[in-house]
Order: C-alpha cells, then structure tokens, then sequence
C-alpha cells in the first residue's frame, strides 16, 4: 500500500491524476460546520420549510418541492445559509491543491477546496468552472470565475481549473440540488454537453482519485462516469466502507482500484508522500 500511495503522489505531482473529491473530505476538517452528506441537508433544508414526510430525507424531492411551492429563490436562500460557513481546509486539502494537478473535481457545494487554493496560491493562477442550473440560466451550462470570484468571459488558457459540476456557494450561488436541475443535465450529459470543453481536453489519458466519494446512489455514478469519459483505463478510489452490489459493479466497469483505508489514515500517508514533492 505504501508503494501504491508514493505511486499516486508522484502522479499528481506530473498533472497525472485529477482528484475528484466528495462530501466525506469534510470529514477531515476540524471545524465543519456544514452539511457534509446530502442527508445532512435535506435535514437543514426541512427544518426550515416544512415538505411531505416522506420526501424530508430525500434531498432532491425535497429541493424540488420546495422550488415548486415557495420559489427557487428559496432554494438558492436555503443552499446559501447552509453554506455559508467555509470549513478550513483539512492538510489533504492544502497538499492537493500545491500538488501539479492541473484540474480538481469537487462534487459537494462548500467552498474548502476553493479556500485551500486561495490559501497556497494567493496570486491567483487558477480558475473556477461551476454547474449552472437551468431554472437560473437557461441555456448556459456552465459558469466561469477567476480565482478573486469574478466572472469570466471565457476560462483562462492554461490555468488550473476547479470543475464544481454542482454548483458551490462562492462566488455566486450556483447550484444543481432540485430534481429538475438534475433531469436537464441528465438529458445532455450523455453527449457531454453540460461538461466543460477544458475538461474534457484535460482529463484525456489522466487518472482519477476518488477522495470521500460513495457510489452507492445512480445520480453520483452517472456523474462520475461522465466526467471521467475518455481518460485512461486505470483510477482509485478510498473506499473503506464494504461497497454495495452496484458500487462494486460500478469499480469493475470503470477500472477503479477500491483502497480499502479510512480516509484519514489515506490522508496522512498521502500527504506525507506529497510533502518532499511539494517542499522541493
């Protein structure tokens, strides 16, 4: 295992690996105070407003009703109070962003992998790409920041790109959370529309680290399969929980090599193997 973590770092360090990163890397920051799994904030969202008893669990039913019979506007308010605490970034988070990754994928809306960015390269030198909804900007399937939040034309040619293909709450409350945010991008994702052309160029050939991702849930299988079209045949995840019927198919098509690590302990090991890297 050892040998498979130093094997990771050195690739990261050459552009070769894309981190693709899920709810749980929240779990190792000290000071969370934001929903770390979408059970979580269907709870906050529901606490809120009232919804149907047998959707308050369910995120995404319980965004769509609340879009329905309040507004979207409320659904954008709910997000943003949910979020609007930055949780600092856990010492993966840092030493992911001072790799030589060039692109990071970050599937959760808080704003810590943007905030360790900032931290480790406060001249800037990277750019922002986030999922727009439909309901909000009708036609535009993504939107693009600098790393100081404003908005740009077009993505900056060769900067380090954040892909947050949910949304996030910095810099302008973006978010894919409804059931109808999802079945718009669900309708084109499969001809990669909704998927930055950066993206697509970046990922060819690379490989991909799933860092506190499950893929026991169709919608998060669908997204990290479209994402990672067109890379090459050989990605990881840390995956210390026993995976599912369909996770454990989903790792066998895609070529996902399961770590069996709590992610803590993968943390430290990979962030001590990225340190002479990063120090040198």
């Amino acid at each position: 295992m050892t040998d498979l973590i130093h094997e990771i770092a050195r690739s990261l360090n050459t552009g070769a690996v894309i981190p693709y990163l899920g709810p749980e890397m929240l779990s190792l920051c000290p000071d969370c105070a934001v929903p770390a799994t979408p059970l979580a904030l269907a709870e906050s969202m529901t606490a809120k407003v009232s919804v149907p008893h047998k959707i308050r669990k369910r995120l995404t039913q319980a965004a769509q009703f609340i879009e329905n019979f309040k507004h979207r506007k409320s659904v954008v308010h709910l997000m943003n109070e949910a979020f609007a605490t930055s949780p600092a970034p856990s010492p993966l988070h840092l030493a992911l962003a001072s790799s030589g990754a060039g692109l990071w994928v970050d599937t959760w809306y808080d704003d810590t992998f943007a905030k360790a960015l900032a931290q480790v390269a406060p001249q800037g030198g990277w750019a922002q790409t986030q999922g727009l909804s439909q309901s909000e900007h009708f036609g535009n399937w993504t939107g693009d920041y600098a790393a100081d939040g404003s908005l740009l034309p077009e993505l900056p040619a060769g900067a380090r790109l954040l892909y947050k293909p949910l949304g996030s709450h910095a810099p302008a409350g973006n978010y894919l959370v409804s059931d109808s945010d999802f079945v718009e991008v669900l309708t084109e994702i499969d001809i990669q529309t909704p998927i930055p052309a950066a993206v697509q160029a970046w990922r060819t050939g690379r490989n991909f680290l799933f860092l506190g991702c499950r893929f026991d849930d169709q919608l998060t299988r669908c997204f990290a399969r479209q994402i990672m079209k067109r890379s090459s045949d050989r990605h990881w995840a840390v995956l210390p929980q026993e995976p599912t019927r369909m996770e454990a198919r989903f790792l066998q098509e895609q070529n996902i090599t399961r770590i069996d690590l709590p992610l803590d302990q993968f943390a430290s090991a990979l962030v001590n193997a990225l340190q002479p890297a990063v120090a040198a």
